[in-house]
């Protein structure tokens, strides 16, 4: 028996990295789950994966952008599964520019897909988990909703809205039996960061650490899980002694990385 054995579960972002990590874990751990992405294609792969397991996987193309077909999506899944256990809302993008050469379009995009994109699925699930009196919604935050990191200015920006409105939402949900828990990772080896290359201190984590995350903030309730844990704790815990301190700790182990000459693919984490 796995640690979700029968759960439904729905994954934004589920095409390619943490998102198809999650998919491929829940899937392990017994979940069946609702593949939820932009690339048909690749969603197919990653069902005919979960579907050797033995677990059922439903593939909706749908973008989080897009409030009605979210709503769309969340019925869909709860049709075809039965049912929904958990939602977990991973899908966005990533865009590495200085303040200084930000342009408000940029921005605004970023805000679209990162922070109201993550909204309309949590208002397209929530109403359905109030009034079954059970559920967990779970997202993909990161690091930079903690600790902002040059040159992620704007989407630095759309992970502290996450984070805020995610410690609130928590607050609100006690006693109604739904549970909102929120992930923290630091930078991990997927599509939207292969330009970037972390230093040696800090190297790219596996996916699968994350997707291993939300399992834990399911099974256990977890209110925020940091990935990987040590680090992550100690830059916020820097912070919260000393801005300061918590800078000089990002620009001597250069955390803000180097680009390559690969080019990025914006798809999901």
């Amino acid at each position: 028996m796995g640690k979700l054995e029968n759960k439904n579960i729905a994954i934004t972002g589920a095409s390619s990295g943490i998102g198809r990590a999650t998919a491929l874990r829940v899937a392990r751990e017994g979940a069946n789950v609702a593949l939820i992405a932009r690339n048909r294609e690749r969603l197919e792969e990653t069902a005919a994966e979960i579907r050797a397991m033995g677990r059922k996987a439903v593939v909706i193309e749908a973008d989080i952008t897009d409030a009605d077909k979210i709503k769309e999506a969340v019925d869909t899944a709860i049709t075809e599964l039965g049912s929904l256990d958990v939602f977990h809302c991973n899908a966005g993008i990533y865009l590495r520019c200085p303040a200084k050469d930000l342009r408000m379009d940029q921005i605004r995009k970023l805000m679209e897909v990162d922070f109201f994109g993550c909204l309309n699925c949590v208002y397209a699930v929530l109403p359905y988990f109030l009034e079954r009196k059970s559920g967990t919604i779970v997202t993909t935050c990161s690091m930079d909703g903690k600790k902002g990191v040059p040159p992620d200015a704007a989407y630095v920006a759309a992970k502290f809205a996450m984070n805020g409105f995610f410690q609130v939402l928590r607050q609100e949900l006690r006693d109604t039996g739904v549970h909102a828990a929120i992930i923290y990772p630091s930078r991990m080896d997927t599509p939207q960061i292969r330009h970037v290359d972390c230093p040696a201190i800090t190297p790219k984590g596996d996916p699968d650490l994350v997707a291993k995350a939300v399992v834990k903030a399911i099974v256990k309730k977890k209110k925020e899980i940091m990935v990987p844990s040590f680090s992550c704790h100690l830059l916020t815990w820097a912070d919260a002694i000393s801005p300061s301190l918590s800078d000089w700790l990002v620009r001597i182990n250069h955390l803000d990385g180097t680009v390559n000459d690969i080019e990025p693919i914006n798809e999901a984490k």
